[in-house]
Formats: structure tokens, C-alpha cells, sequence
């Protein structure tokens, strides 16, 4: 009797750790569709981690792109340069690296104030920083990605809603919202199927998803309204195009940007 108790225990165990397992390999981010990972190669965890570690086919943009954040950030807390290469196993930080502290004598505790040089240095760089930024809205000129019904838009506080999803045919045409260079296409980001991610200028990137094909490759130039993908269904439950417009790494409400529809 007490060799079946413990055989009963054992499967009971094994069924318990399977549906862990399973939990743990599911998601539902835009679709609202629970599916197996087995297809993608970037199995991150839904919680933020502080290290991440590079896998074959990642770049440093899509990295950024998943994460929220921007990508000049997480390259200068890992001391990456332009253009910004990374390669497999490599250790990314995703914060802010800890502040050196140093010791101040009692006699030089107080400091000697900057030169007058430094001084106007410091504001003409504020100055430029703000302008620049001013510059980079209007140097983008914007069209739809695609044409079809809007079934679900932008929201500042929902995790799933980062952009815009729009409905379609397969293999319906999918467009470059606005000049620029693709940074990454293929399938590694969880919950996106088949993306595109294309840099416009240091502070606008915008992102397709969802694609049956892509047309594009890597470090490829792009003019608006090009060609560069077909719509598709990959992980999503229909044919659309999930948009997203990001700013300085973070989700914008694409319909701020996109001319008004008539």
C-alpha cells in the first residue's frame, strides 16, 4: 500500500511540474492567444531583469525595442559604441551602473565653482538638446503603414495595447510609415510573429508586426511607402498589422503622428 501512495505521489508531482512548464512557455501579449514558444528563439521572461544575455539573431535595437527602452541608454551603460555590434552569450545591463562614491576631505569639501566656459557650454548643449528634439518631429513625414479598420488602439496604461492593430487581408501590403533604416526583421521577439523595426532618426523608430513575409533585411534603407512586408497572421488570431510608433524607446500613440484619415 504504501509503495502505491508513493507512486500516486510521484505522478502527481510530474503533472504539477508539467503545468509549470506550460505556464512558463505561454503568453498572451496582443493576441490575447495562449501558444507554445517552440518557434521563437528569444524565450525572455515576462518580469524585467536587470542582465540580459545576447542570443543569436538579437541586435542591440531589438533588444532595446523589447525592454522599453532606448537604445543610445542601454548602449552607454554597457559601453557599446556604433554601431553598436553584440555578439551571442554577451551580458547586457538594464539599469543604470552603480555610482563610484568617493571620499571628500574635510579642507577641498568645497568645491571651486566651473569657469565661466563651462558654464555657457553647459547651456548651449541644453539648448541644442531641446532643439534637436523639436527638429526630429518635424524632418518625419508620415503615411499609414496599411489600409484597413482599426480593431484596437494606443494606451498609455495597458501593457498589451503598445500601438495600434489594424485589420486585413493576408498577404495584403504592408508599407514603411516613413523613411529610414530597417534595424531588425525576423521572428525573436515573443508575441510580435514575424517584425520589422525600422530606425528613422535618433529618436523615432516605428515597428510591424504580426507579418506573413518580409521583404527587407537588416541595415537596409528604406523610402516611405515602400513595400516591405505582406500581412500576415503570425502569432496573432487574424490577419493585421500590429503598429507601434516609439520615441526615445518608448510606446507613442501612432494616431499623434499618422495623417488624419478622410
Amino acid at each position: 500500500m504504501r509503495r502505491v501512495y508513493g507512486i500516486l505521489g510521484v505522478l502527481c508531482a510530474l503533472l504539477l511540474q508539467g503545468c509549470m512548464v506550460g505556464n512558463r512557455y505561454t503568453y498572451g501579449y496582443y493576441t490575447g492567444r495562449s501558444r507554445p514558444l517552440a518557434n521563437t528563439h528569444v524565450q525572455r521572461p515576462p518580469h524585467r531583469a536587470d542582465i540580459h544575455i545576447v542570443e543569436k539573431g538579437e541586435t542591440l535595437y531589438s533588444i532595446a525595442f523589447a525592454y522599453g527602452e532606448d537604445v543610445r541608454t542601454v548602449a552607454r551603460w554597457n559601453h557599446i559604441r556604433p554601431p553598436y555590434t553584440i555578439y551571442p552569450n554577451q551580458k547586457l545591463r538594464l539599469s543604470p551602473p552603480p555610482r563610484r562614491t568617493s571620499v571628500t576631505h574635510p579642507a577641498s569639501a568645497r568645491a571651486a565653482p566651473p569657469p565661466v566656459h563651462a558654464r555657457i557650454k553647459r547651456r548651449v548643449t541644453i539648448k541644442n538638446a531641446n532643439s534637436s528634439k523639436h527638429v526630429t518631429d518635424q524632418k518625419i513625414s508620415w503615411q499609414w503603414p496599411t489600409n484597413g479598420k482599426i480593431i484596437s488602439t494606443y494606451s498609455a496604461t495597458d501593457v498589451g495595447k503598445k500601438g495600434i492593430n489594424i485589420a486585413g487581408k493576408l498577404g495584403q501590403p504592408i508599407y514603411a510609415a516613413a523613411s529610414g533604416e530597417v534595424v531588425y526583421s525576423g521572428d525573436g521577439l515573443r508575441g510580435y510573429g514575424r517584425l520589422i523595426i525600422i530606425k528613422h532618426n535618433d529618436a523615432f523608430f516605428t515597428a510591424y508586426a504580426h507579418n506573413r513575409r518580409i521583404l527587407v533585411k537588416d541595415d537596409q534603407r528604406v523610402k516611405k511607402g515602400q513595400h516591405i512586408a505582406d500581412m500576415g497572421s503570425t502569432e496573432a488570431d487574424r490577419p493585421m498589422l500590429h503598429f507601434e510608433v516609439r520615441r526615445d524607446g518608448k510606446p507613442v500613440d501612432p494616431l499623434k503622428y499618422l495623417p488624419r484619415r478622410h
